[in-house]
This record gives C-alpha cells, sequence and structure tokens, in this order.
C-alpha cells in the first residue's frame, strides 16, 4: 500500500467514523423545537430551579432576585471545576457583602455526592453547593462542558454565560462587579 492509498483510507476511515458519531448523537427533532423555547441565552430570564444542598437545605433561584448570582456548573472530577472554585471562594468571600450569590451546582448526575462534599469541605467553601442529583438543571441549562457559568444580573436576567474553565480570576472579577452595580446587599 502506497502512502497516498494509506492516506486516503486513514481519510475515509476518519470521515466515517465523525458521520457514524453525527448520527448517533443527534438531538432528535421535538427536543430541538423545546430546546429553543428553553434554552439560557444572554438577555433572557434565568431558568428557575430549586435544588438541595447535602444538609437538605433547599434553594431557589427566583428567591435570589435583587442579587447578583453565579450559576457554576461543576463536578468534581473536572479539572478545571478544582482550578477555578479557589477564585470562586475568594471573590465571594469580598464581594457577597455587596449583594454576590454563587450556587456551586454539583452535576451530581455525572459525579459521586460524597465526592462533591469532600472537595467542597477541602477547599472550605462557604457558598451553597447544589446537588443536581437527577441532571434537571444540567438538562435545563443546556449543559455542554464542565464548568459552564452563568452570570445573572439581580432582575434574575442572564448577563453572561462562560462555558468551560478555569475562568481567570481577573475577568471573574470584572464580570462580578459589573453584576454588582444594581445588586441589593
Amino acid at each position: 500500500m502506497t502512502d497516498a492509498s494509506r492516506w486516503n483510507f486513514f481519510t475515509v476511515v476518519v470521515l466515517s467514523l465523525g458521520v457514524v458519531w453525527i448520527w448517533m448523537s443527534k438531538v432528535p427533532h421535538s427536543e430541538l423545537k423545546d430546546a429553543a423555547k428553553t434554552a439560557p441565552q444572554t438577555g433572557f430570564l434565568a431558568p428557575d430551579f430549586s435544588l438541595a444542598t447535602p444538609k437538605g437545605e433547599q434553594i431557589k433561584l427566583s428567591d435570589q432576585r435583587g442579587k447578583a448570582v453565579i450559576v457554576n456548573i461543576w463536578a468534581s472530577w473536572c479539572l478545571p471545576c478544582r482550578e477555578e472554585m479557589p477564585a470562586l471562594q475568594r471573590i465571594y468571600e469580598e464581594s457577597a457583602s455587596q449583594g454576590l450569590l454563587i450556587l456551586a451546582v454539583n452535576a451530581t448526575n455525572q459525579d459521586d455526592p460524597e465526592e462533591a462534599i469532600k472537595f467542597s469541605e477541602d477547599l472550605g467553601l462557604s457558598f451553597p453547593i447544589l446537588l443536581d442529583i437527577d441532571g434537571s438543571v444540567s438538562s435545563r441549562y443546556r449543559l455542554q462542558s464542565l464548568p459552564t457559568t452563568f452570570f445573572i444580573d439581580p432582575g434574575g436576567k442572564i448577563d453572561e454565560v462562560v462555558l468551560g474553565g478555569p475562568m481567570a480570576e481577573a475577568l471573574l472579577r470584572v464580570r462580578v462587579e459589573r453584576l454588582l452595580k444594581d445588586a441589593k446587599p
């Protein structure tokens, strides 16, 4: 087999695998119709949810109106999540009195709840850790990567969405300052 024919064979195999992947991962048409209505987007109200902390306290997003809210969806096994959590904690400690709330939504349907709790305890996280046990929030927020962070203004509208991470602390600070200008402590 010549180099050119090997290259052509390799190209056909890779393209075939790509076609199979696209076909297997396609979203049914009926779900696309619903996704267009509910996918969280900048400038629209953040989808409401209510989740429990590891101690059983229920926290509802819509009850937090008037505060600047960061919804960070994460998992304990996610290295970028691990890297950005200390920065989130520092910013929370500095800005909570000004009306900032961080809701750390653990994608528990993809994680081990005990590992998530241990992770938060090891880092000394003082903002609420919420357990998305059935994946309903991850689904409602159309989670594509971990971490995913939603910056929500005091009126409940999404100001910005950041897919992936870790976010640089300086950029986090700029985003938080913008949110806090209208927040109530």
